[in-house]
This record gives structure tokens, sequence and C-alpha cells, in this order.
């Protein structure tokens, strides 16, 4: 019997730490998505690695027949999911510059606390949206920080930044409220089903028409300031030799991003089934401060100590929601 225990405990924690490198993955996507849509503009970029992804998603972890899933789930959840992955892939590659999309990346980050915001909210519980503010609160303050640069707390600098290029940071934050709605609501419509590796070739045939449409609309959309302008001017008629011109080291980036985004899914899935989904929880909350490492590394970023310290309150925000929700 104490064998068995034995067992049992070591698969628990083996399956737990494959869950948790789904926030190394997960940390490194930002910085290698931007690295791709550098090369291969805002929007081609991102249907790339979503296309590598899916392709991954379905040879390794193949979802269950289509008619075990619940209708509801497939409708409503499908229609988050892709929305979120879209406007978080296309926000990304749209802002102005690397250092930009660091900060867009954090907006993403205040899912976390919107979700917690949102469970209390329809909860019903007593005093539950009161345990949830304080969190919300630092979180906010964080993404105003890191956004205002080295200008501190200050409200009109961080609105003046979004100005400049509001689209992904809206998009970022649309992205961050899809996501909350959908680790909210979905649980009990999925009745156990996981949608992931449906839902991605959804969300690559989306970024296709997107870049389709802004193609030929607009010639392409490099969607950077410091893009090197390889990619900008591909368009339906010379796309396929195009690409092919492109080098090895584009392409291996494109593998990279699309092994950390689906290999995320993947790893989280497993540890979610088999693992400490409390223990994950609770590792998660670094993934802001682990994302941002990542992407000055990638990036060749110096940010500055506020921006760190706004990271570093975004993660706080939630780790607070979290312990006020545990009362």
């Amino acid at each position: 019997m104490k064998l068995e225990l034995g067992k049992k405990r070591n698969s628990s924690a083996a399956a737990t730490a494959v869950g948790m490198m789904a926030i190394v993955l997960w940390s490194l996507m930002m910085g290698l998505v931007r690295l791709v849509s550098e090369s291969f503009s805002a929007t081609l970029g991102p249907a790339l690695i979503y296309t590598c992804g899916a392709i991954l998603l379905l040879i390794f972890r193949r979802p269950k027949p289509l008619s075990q899933a619940p209708r509801k789930y497939l409708l409503i959840g499908g229609g988050l999911f892709v929305f979120y992955e879209t406007s978080i892939a296309l926000s990304v590659g749209l802002a102005a510059t690397s250092a930009q999309s660091v900060e867009i990346s954090l907006v993403n980050y205040l899912w976390p606390t919107l979700m917690v915001l949102l469970a209390a909210a329809v909860s019903h519980r007593k005093h539950a949206v009161a345990y949830a503010i304080p969190g919300a609160i630092v979180a906010t303050a964080g993404v105003i920080v890191s956004v205002g640069g080295n200008s501190g707390l200050d409200w009109h600098v961080a609105a003046h930044n979004v100005a400049s290029n509001p689209l992904p940071y809206l998009l970022a934050f649309a992205g961050a409220f899809a996501w909350s709605v959908y680790a909210v609501i979905t649980p009990s419509m999925a009745k156990g089903y996981d949608g992931t590796s449906l839902f991605f070739p959804l969300v690559t045939c989306t970024l296709w028409v997107i870049h389709i449409v802004t193609s030929v609309v607009g010639g392409g959309t490099s969607g950077s300031d410091d893009a090197n302008g390889a990619g900008i001017s591909a368009t339906l008629g010379n796309l396929g030799g195009w690409i092919a011109a492109q080098p090895v080291s584009a392409w291996l980036t494109v593998v990279f991003a699309a092994v950390a985004i689906a290999g995320g899914y993947a790893c989280w899935g497993y540890g979610i089934l088999h693992g400490s989904m409390e223990t994950m929880a609770v590792a998660s909350y670094a993934t802001p401060v682990l994302s941002v490492g990542a992407s000055a590394l990638l990036l060749h970023l110096s940010l500055s100590l506020p921006f760190w310290f706004g990271a570093l309150l975004v993660a706080a925000g939630s780790v607070l929601n979290w312990l006020l929700q545990k009362r």
C-alpha cells in the first residue's frame, strides 16, 4: 500500500513538473512572436506560427471525437479562444517597437486579475468582489508604471504612450478580458472536454484571413518601426517565392514560437489532469516577470527599473487576489 501511494505521489509530482513547464514555455511566447513578426510582418508571422502549432497539436495531442464535445462549449468557448489568441498574437506584432511589445504583454497578463474579478462577480459570495479589488488595483498600477516608463505611476504619460499606438493595447486588453471570461464560464460548459487542439486550426484560419485581407487592401502590414523590413512587401502574387527566400533562422524562430505556444498548452493540459492544479496556479503568477525577462533577453532590450517594478506589481496583484480569495 505504501509503495503504491509513493508511486502515485511521484507520478503526481512528475505531472506537476510537466505542467509547470508550460509556464516556462509561455514566458518565451511574447518575445518569440515579436521576432517572427519582425521577420514575416505582423499578420503573416502569427499565421505561420499558429499553422505550425496547430499541426504539432494535432500530431501530439489529438482531440477527442467531435461528437463528444458539447455544442455550447464549441461555439462560445471556441469563439473566445480564437478571439484571445488572435488578439494577443496581432497585438505583439503591431507594437511600434520591441520595448512596446513587452508593455503590451503585461496588459495581457491582467487576465488573472480580471478572471478573479469576474468570478467574484458571478459567485454571489459575500464580499467576494471586495476581496478582489485590492489585487486589481495593484496589478493595474503595475501596468501604468510599466507603460509610463521612467515617469513612474503617471496616468498622463501612460495615456500618451497608449494614444501614440492604441490598437495593440486595445487588442491586448480585449484579449485579456476574453480569456478571463473563457476561464470562468467554459469549465462548466466543457464537461471535461478539452477543445484546444480543435480551436488552434480555427485560430490559424482566422489569422490567414486577416493576413490575406490586409495584403489585398493595404499591401501588407509590418506593425513595427524597428522591423528589419523582411516580409513587409509580401502580397498574394509573390508570397510563395518570398517565403522560400527567408533565412533558415527565421523559420527556426517560427518553429520555436509554435513549440512554445502549442507545447505550453499540451504541458498545461497534462498537468491539470494528473498533477497539482493549486501548485501550478501559484507558480503561474510568476509568468509576467518571467515573460518580461525572457523578452528582454530575446529582443536584446535594456528595461528600466520602473518597468521591472511594474511587472512585479502585476504578478503581486494576482498573488494578492489568490490569497484574499482563499480567506
